[in-house]
């Protein structure tokens, strides 16, 4: 980009700049009516509004997406008008909003984990819709459209959801050990990322009951429960998310809620007559042209590809589990699920085993 240009998306996006004037104003007229209204605002000009989607745009892990916004003037200025976009991404925690991109006429530019992976979208007039290329699994969450005309400045807020899976995970070492920051790593670990409460409500409503408490994106405390119990709050308290509301990140151990999405690639099982051991269950995936699976990518392959497989087999953290799509004799509870043996230190079994296409 030259490099004046360049400069000037910059400053855009980081909310120094202020661009020109462009005739439209407000009058401020103090109101001393005493109905508790400081002032009205009389509009002179034309009204520039912005408007994306009422509802959530639903994607996947590896997936084409655009979040769609439109801009328009009342009255109708007719030909379209040179016009300055940003998109930026809400923080979970309400912090600073994260750039995405910043665009002048046909000119944009990508920001951090976006550069290479985001473009505005113009196929008509007064549109400003980003498209998302190969997405992933925090690019869930809230992402506000911003339009601005000299001195007018409209945005709109559009949710971006990923179809996807909540599990709770517990390490080797046992229940109530991880602080946020290692949460956080146990579930990239294992192919996914710390939920949101969106996402954990979701897998509430849909049947998750969980009676341990777990770390969340946004650094709070909960757990789903949809049978009250003593040991679960008691048998008083109605159905819902418990919350232990924020912890502190270092010093406060917990469980971890992760999510991960549909895969690009496929789980499959491998077996011996003797089973095999850990090491001996890594090589066999490995020869197979695959990896051992993580248990995101199990939990991803029962939900959205009805893995279905009564044989436990290791995965790369040393657990041991196994997914049941249709509960049948001699294969655990009556629901549907992906079993866990634990973490045996000893024991020879098959292996479940990810390939990407």
């Amino acid at each position: 980009l030259p490099l004046l240009l360049k400069a000037t998306l910059l400053r855009l996006a980081s909310g120094s700049y202020r661009p020109f004037y462009n005739g439209f104003y407000y009058n401020h007229i103090m109101n001393d009516n005493g109905n508790g209204e400081d002032k009205v605002d009389y509009f002179n000009g034309a009204k520039l509004v912005v408007e994306t989607s009422k509802d959530p745009v639903y994607s996947y892990n590896g997936a084409n997406v655009t979040l769609p916004c439109r801009y328009r003037y009342e009255p109708d200025l007719g030909p379209k008008r040179k016009i300055r976009i940003k998109w930026s991404k809400l923080r979970n925690d309400y912090t600073k909003e994260q750039d995405v991109l910043v665009a002048i006429g046909k000119t944009y530019m990508a920001f951090g984990d976006f550069k290479g992976r985001a473009h505005i979208h113009q196929a008509s007039r007064h549109e400003a819709s980003l498209v998302i290329s190969d997405v992933r699994l925090k690019d869930d969450g809230k992402y506000r459209c911003e339009v601005i005309d000299g001195l007018e400045d409209e945005s709109d807020v559009i949710d971006l959801r990923l179809q996807g899976i909540v599990f709770p995970y517990q390490p080797p070492r046992g229940q109530y050990r991880l602080n946020f920051h290692e949460a956080e790593q146990v579930c990239q670990d294992q192919g996914a990322i710390l939920a949101n409460f969106n996402q954990l409500f979701q897998a509430w409503s849909e049947g998750l009951d969980w009676c341990n408490a777990g770390w969340l994106a946004d650094g709070t405390v909960q757990y789903p429960i949809r049978l009250p119990r003593k040991p679960c709050g008691g048998v008083h308290l109605a159905p819902g998310i418990r919350s232990y509301g924020p912890r502190h990140r270092h010093l406060h151990r917990f469980d971890a809620f992760c999510f991960s999405s549909a895969l690009k690639g496929e789980v499959f099982y491998l077996d011996r007559l003797d089973g095999m051991t850990l090491e001996e269950a890594k090589q066999s995936c490995q020869d197979a042209g695959a990896e051992i699976a993580r248990v995101g990518q199990l939990y991803s392959a029962w939900k959205f590809l009805g893995l279905d497989r009564c044989n436990a087999g290791w995965l790369a953290d040393g657990s041991v589990r196994y997914p049941i799509v249709t509960p049948r004799a001699n294969c655990g509870p009556a629901e549907p699920g992906v079993r866990s043996f634990g973490f045996p230190s000893k024991g020879r079994f098959g292996v479940f085993c990810y390939r990407e296409r």
